[in-house]
């Protein structure tokens, strides 16, 4: 019901949508003189907010159309090499002719947000690696025709991308998938996969939510299962392709995101009104590009979700060596091969420090000399995968790591 009453008050705010749109166009015409006036600029900044909160945001595009590779533009297009009913494996081929780089998968999270969120990682690592990403489906639009789609599913899927990528690939996971890519790994370990990749990133994963519990950690663990499957888990009403599908919806998912800093997202969107009237426009665009982004959500497939809170955030089955794939238990131990780096912010206030670095102990057969572990100071938990931090300092580490493991 909660579900179907969201799409109803969405459709309903449509026509405030395009009213404020329209008349932020009608006040803004180049032959007015008082374009510039602090009145007009004041009134249209009124229209713009208004405007933006009654939009509706589907998933944004890529706009990574181009690289730079040794000084010269090379153009990029978006490849679906492999279609699974609930995850594309895309790939951003670049047109070059026999260049020979490195291949990385990017693994990109299944909680809430498309997999553009990383459009900044994908971009750091496209002109000098071969850059392929999970593109993750959103649950609304996959027909029950498909089945449905748990934890394991999830490790399916990554063992199939990375059995189709062959052995000299690179696994950077961001976030959530951090456990299954483990799983995925201790499993062709276990079983001799020769498509075993050469290096594994985990960024800011809930390896061990025991370690250093943050907010998100006790909003999980304080609930039982049933909990979530009476509050939260919805069924998707007619009008989408997904009809009758169980889900956890993405307006869901986002409200506690939003919750969470309720105070921040306050104060930045007071701070967008005044750069428009200010006429400071490259924060202001700054923030709508943050915004277009963070405000785009997907709902999550429901058996996926419940498994995850069970097996990652109730029952930490992973640090407690208990996990299973397809009814066989993992040992992280069988990993000997595969180079083992992680990455943690220092200010993450979604996954606590240690929560992912513990994956270095959990992998004790793998040398030393390939285990790696970055903390970056005064980094939050986008800053890991994003931003300036990222770019000149994370990154570079991360593609040296890689480089020696190759």
């Amino acid at each position: 019901m909660l579900y179907k009453i969201n799409a109803q008050m969405m459709e309903a705010m449509r026509p405030v949508h395009v009213m404020a749109r329209n008349a932020r166009q009608m006040f803004y015409q180049p032959w007015n003189p008082m374009n510039s006036s602090w009145l007009f600029r004041t009134i249209r900044a009124s229209f713009e907010l208004t405007e933006r909160l009654t939009d509706y945001y589907e998933q944004p595009a890529w706009e990574l159309d181009s690289t730079e590779i040794d000084g010269r533009e090379v153009a990029i297009s978006y490849d679906v090499v492999m279609s699974k009913a609930y995850c594309d494996l895309l790939h951003f081929r670049r047109r070059t002719r026999g260049l020979k780089q490195p291949k990385v998968l990017i693994v990109a999270p299944l909680s809430g947000h498309f997999a553009t969120l990383l459009r900044g990682t994908v971009q750091e690592f496209m002109y000098d690696h071969e850059v392929y990403i999970t593109e993750w489906k959103n649950a609304r639009d996959v027909p029950m025709s498909d089945g449905v789609f748990r934890f394991d599913d999830y490790v399916e899927y990554l063992i199939d991308f990375m059995g189709w990528l062959g052995p000299d690939t690179h696994v950077l996971a961001v976030c959530q998938p951090c456990v299954p890519a483990l799983v995925a790994a201790g499993y062709m370990a276990m079983h001799a996969n020769p498509n075993l990749p050469k290096s594994m990133t985990l960024m800011g994963g809930p390896v061990d939510v025991r370690i250093s519990p943050t907010e998100v950690n006790d909003y999980a663990g304080d609930r039982d299962l049933e909990w979530f499957e009476d509050n939260v888990i919805m069924r998707v009403p007619r009008g989408f392709k997904g009809r009758g599908q169980l889900v956890y919806p993405g307006f869901v998912q986002l409200s506690g995101f939003m919750s969470m800093n309720m105070d921040s997202h306050i104060n930045k969107h007071f701070k967008f009104f005044n750069d428009l009237i200010r006429g400071d426009g490259d924060s202001a665009e700054a923030h709508r590009k943050f915004y277009n982004e963070y405000l785009a959500v997907m709902d999550m497939p429901a058996p996926y979700y419940l498994d995850t809170i069970r097996r990652v955030f109730l029952e930490c089955q992973l640090p407690r060596g208990v996990i299973e794939f397809r009814g066989e238990k993992i040992d992280l131990k069988a990993i000997k091969d595969m180079a083992l780096m992680t990455v943690e912010g220092e200010l993450d206030d979604i996954t606590g420090r240690g929560q992912t670095a513990c994956a270095l102990d959990l992998c004790a057969s793998v040398p030393k000399k390939k285990k790696r572990h970055l903390e970056e100071e005064g980094v939050g938990h986008y800053g890991i995968f994003n931003g300036r931090r990222f770019r000149e300092s994370i990154a570079p580490q991360v593609k040296t790591f890689m480089q020696q493991n190759s």
